[in-house]
């Protein structure tokens, strides 16, 4: 038992387009004002550097292809999957952490990442983990309006809100570390439904809070990730296929739920992500997309170095252009890259 939540707290690093919308087709704005990130590894940006956890990527080889080859606290070699949604938005090519002390009045008025490496939806996640839990993820976006409203007064927040696009991506730990443990007390398809609603209920205080354009992120192939693989894969590491038919239902019930509730959303746009069958194609087809190594990561063995598993004495792959995840959890910069360029233009039809 001590084992398996080693095992847990070690890959909890976390991480096609539905419309969902109570409006009609409109015309996309001449620009994003803002991007506003929520949830896990994957948007998060550094927020884990300055709160107690272990879960932290502040230290090469993280970072060693960011700008100056600077670990930041993004758990990638180089910009993740946040950044390219900010840039493919026209928005900045970087998205700040919002705990960054460094952080300038300039990067309030374009957006920040709230996420933070290891956190879900399901509260018992983020305990785990130690990472900064989705809700409290909110109280944090309320301090950023509070600033936000002192630099350039209430009505410049109205139109900054109106016009930007909150990100949220969060229940890839929740698959990987509660459901394990809640597991023993219900079934999958229940503690799926579960997490559909605390999804739903996020979404809804995001929206209270002046979010109108939001992207929701459905759950990847936790089954597939190289850690994952190494774990419950067998002497093969083959995908763990339990794990993605629970992924798969999760995502089931978001995209039926979803748009229910955003037609209670006057004025929403909400649009959800397919994070599932992209990465699936890529995992299958890697020739297709550049890739040569999909079942392991680049740092170290790749088979369950995340983190601080993941770190100045761990040797990496001579290209990391050729494998599409970075260490035994998250994507390489380039599959983070690819990921969006296939999402995003579905994605602007959808939200403008």
């Amino acid at each position: 038992m001590i084992l398996l939540v080693v095992n847990v707290i070690l890959f909890c690093l976390y991480a096609s387009i539905c419309l969902c919308s109570s409006q009609g087709t409109i015309n996309p704005p001449e620009k994003v004002s803002a991007v506003l990130a929520f949830g896990d590894s994957f948007l998060d940006p550094g927020n884990n550097d300055y709160i107690t956890t272990p879960l932290k990527a502040n230290f090469l080889p993280y970072g060693k292809d960011f700008m100056g080859g600077k670990p930041t606290g993004r758990f990638s070699n180089g910009k993740n999957i946040g950044d390219f949604f900010a840039e493919g938005l026209g928005v900045k090519e970087y998205l700040p952490a919002f705990l960054d002390p460094s952080l300038q009045e300039n990067d309030l008025l374009t957006g920040v990442s709230f996420a933070s490496g290891g956190s879900g939806y399901d509260p018992l996640t983020s305990t785990v983990s130690a990472a900064i839990p989705i809700l409290d993820q909110l109280n944090l976006f309320k301090q950023y309006i509070g600033n936000l409203t002192r630099i350039v007064g209430e009505e410049a927040v109205t139109n900054i809100m109106k016009n930007s696009v909150s990100v949220v991506c969060s229940s890839t730990n929740d698959l990987v570390i509660s459901l394990p443990a809640r597991s023993v007390l219900i079934d999958v398809p229940t503690y799926d439904r579960m997490l559909v609603n605390l999804t739903l209920n996020f979404i809804q205080e995001l929206y209270k809070l002046g979010a109108r354009k939001i992207v929701v992120f459905s759950a990847p192939p936790t089954g597939c990730l190289p850690i994952e693989r190494t774990l419950n894969g067998g002497i093969l590491r083959m995908c763990d296929q339990k794990e993605n038919e629970a992924a798969q239902l999760y995502n089931n019930m978001v995209k039926e739920q979803l748009p229910v509730l955003a037609s209670s959303l006057p004025k929403s746009r909400i649009a959800l992500v397919d994070f599932y069958n992209p990465l699936i194609n890529i995992i299958n087809n890697p020739q297709q997309y550049g890739f040569q190594v999909v079942n392991r990561g680049c740092c170290g063995t790749g088979l369950v170095e995340v983190s601080f598993l993941c770190n100045r004495l761990s040797p990496t792959c001579p290209d990391d252009t050729k494998y599409f995840f970075w260490d035994s959890f998250h994507l390489t910069e380039i599959g983070c890259n690819i990921f969006v360029n296939q999402t995003l233009p579905s994605l602007v039809n959808s939200l403008f």
